[in-house]
């Protein structure tokens, strides 16, 4: 089959995110969401190790091979077998080829798999969206975190050089989702309001409240370091969902179809609010993070820290 065989575009998600971070529920999420607006969407299950998905699924790697199948025969652990998978399908492009071809004007769902290092530095994913790339496939990444690391002030540096390195190593439109956001307070409050974190506002409040801990405080010079690379990229920034809430799912969509180019196509009919909503940007997520932060995070005093950033 030849390189250009899918000649039309198509417009679709690659989600991926750690494990447990709701990737196949979103899939399913937005998969009924989306069809119940018009869209004809296709879930594509790139996850050798997933068993008895939820969503209808279009294309499923299992027929073609299994995490536990590798692992059998090949003595292999759960996390190289993931990578033999990954690039068990790179040799076989034809196959996946074939299965899309079938799927002509639909919107596509990719539900990738939840190994970290696919993300951030092994080549065979990367590879994947390279080759879905050159079949006119118009992808914006969805990268899945849950919310509740926003309440470790630790953890949420990881996340932040997790989601950074995720970027630059996919080369995709990139939309950072802070997950299960009806959960976020359920391990902790929040040091700050909720678009700090969405934005990813000045890092130094959060190094100092780190430094609280007498653990960290001997880190304190390697989190400063760590927060200056996310801040010179400046790259990095959420958007909060609760697959539950329409709303939300909403702006998840607008999101992405703004990264991925749908938006500002003509595969459907689209009004002059909805091309404004996707255009506007800044302000329009700074809006909506407050009415999510109205909704699920509970109101708190004000902290030295938030007290020193309004001065």
């Amino acid at each position: 089959m030849s390189e250009n065989h899918m000649s039309s575009l198509a417009f679709g998600q690659a989600v991926i995110g750690p494990p447990g971070s709701g990737k196949t529920t979103y899939c399913f999420g937005m998969q009924e969401f989306m069809s119940r607006i018009g869209r004809k969407v296709a879930v594509v299950n790139l996850d050798p190790a997933n068993e008895g998905t939820p969503y209808q699924c279009a294309v499923d790697i299992s027929e073609l091979i299994t995490l536990a199948d590798v692992m059998d025969n090949l003595k292999l652990g759960p996390n190289g077998g993931l990578i033999y998978c990954m690039e068990y399908l790179e040799t076989n492009f034809d196959w996946l080829q074939e299965k899309l071809a079938k799927l002509k004007g639909h919107y596509f769902l990719f539900d990738c798999p939840g190994q970290v290092e696919l993300c951030t530095h092994h080549g065979a994913l990367k590879n994947v969206f390279a080759q879905l790339a050159k079949w006119n496939f118009r992808l914006a990444a969805v990268h899945l975190v849950d919310s509740h690391y926003c309440t470790d002030p630790g953890k949420f540096i990881s996340v932040l050089c997790t989601s950074l390195s995720t970027m630059l190593h996919v080369e995709l439109p990139h939309v950072n989702v802070l997950s299960k956001m009806d959960l976020i307070e359920q391990y902790g409050k929040l040091a700050f309001n909720l678009d700090y974190y969405t934005e990813v506002l000045d890092l130094s409040y959060l190094v100092d409240h780190l430094a609280i801990d007498p653990f960290f405080k001997n880190y304190r010079r390697l989190n400063e370091k760590l927060v200056e690379v996310i801040e010179d990229y400046s790259l990095v920034s959420f958007v909060p969902l609760n697959v539950q809430d329409k709303e939300s799912m909403r702006r998840v969509m607008q999101a992405v179809d703004k990264a991925n180019g749908y938006s500002f196509g003509d595969l459907e009919q689209r009004s002059l609010e909805a091309l404004m909503s996707a255009a506007v940007g800044a302000d329009f997520h700074f809006t909506s993070t407050l009415a999510v932060q109205e909704k699920y995070v509970q109101p708190q005093e004000k902290t030295v820290e938030q007290e020193a950033m309004e001065i």
